[in-house]
């Protein structure tokens, strides 16, 4: 039996890297507080924990997949939390897209502790971490961070490391900024060419074979011609990141327009019931009837 990790969350990207984990040897400690979701993986996990703090008693090294900072910040500090079960060599691996700000400050008070924390967030869909395509983002100790290779191997084709903690965070907002506007505008040209009567599979084959490419085609393209929403990542849970960008722009003092109007798109989308559709749903904001 391999060594044991901690995994908290077990959602669309933890469900993905606990398939990752116990395949590459690992023996899975396992939590969620969906009940539904530790079913789902019985056949993967070693054990099934009663709580974060149980996680932590099991396993050394813990990692996180979660929705936002304030759960994270629940999960590791709550009456049933991460650190009343963790030890000097407790290593956090926090793969969610959070707020930066408090990630910096979670970082402290678990450092005052003796707790090692990293923020180390993921650029891909759940799909893309189970083929072991993304790549990862790490702020905190760099030494810390090198000693995680073995875990971030697993599921990540690159990993970088960014600087101190938050870095990762800001990294990861930075890059969702042009993800999402990437995202944004495929949907409007699909959109655009198929009201114009232009083929959208023959149209997208030509977007794919120009300098108007990019890496959003090929993950999403299709999906948005087909109208195929299943989720790989929730179109709401853009709507946050776009959030925590705006905010991070505000904080530092930068112009943001086309996140403004992102924002207010993905709104739209959200209040016309497809927020926990896929993300390449945005182009229902564009095309009413089908493609």
């Amino acid at each position: 039996m391999g060594e044991k990790i901690g995994l908290v969350g077990l959602g669309l990207v933890g469900s993905a890297l606990a398939e990752r984990f116990a395949a590459a040897g690992f023996s899975v400690v396992g939590y969620d507080i969906d009940e539904s979701r530790l079913e789902a993986l019985r056949d993967i996990l070693v054990e099934e924990a009663g709580s974060p703090l149980q996680v932590a008693r099991k396993a050394r090294r813990i990692v996180l997949s979660l929705p936002d900072s304030s759960i994270v910040e629940e999960v590791i500090e709550g009456s049933n939390g991460v650190v009343h079960g963790s030890n000097y060599d407790t290593v956090i691996i926090d793969t969610t897209t959070g707020d930066p700000v408090r990630t910096v400050e979670l970082a402290k008070r678990l450092r005052s502790r003796g707790i090692n924390y990293l923020d180390a967030t993921i650029v891909g869909s759940s799909q893309q971490v189970r083929s072991g395509e993304v790549i990862l983002m790490v702020g905190g100790d760099e030494g810390i961070s090198n000693s995680q290779r073995d875990v971030f191997d697993t599921f990540a084709s690159e990993v970088f490391w960014m600087g101190a903690n938050g870095k990762g965070a800001e990294t990861k907002l930075v890059v969702n900024l042009i993800l999402g506007l990437n995202r944004l505008v495929l949907a409007e040209g699909l959109s655009l060419g198929t009201k114009a009567g232009i083929d959208p599979e023959r149209l997208l084959e030509v977007l794919r074979s120009s300098s108007a490419y990019s890496r959003v085609m090929d993950v999403k393209g299709d999906k948005m011609i087909t109208r195929d929403f299943k989720t790989q990542a929730r179109l709401r849970q853009h709507l946050k990141d776009v959030g925590l960008i705006m905010d991070m722009g505000q904080r530092i003092q930068a112009r943001l327009p086309l996140s403004h109007l992102h924002a207010e798109l993905l709104s739209e989308a959200v209040t016309a019931g497809y927020g926990d559709d896929d993300n390449s749903a945005i182009v229902n904001v564009f095309l009413k009837p089908p493609l």
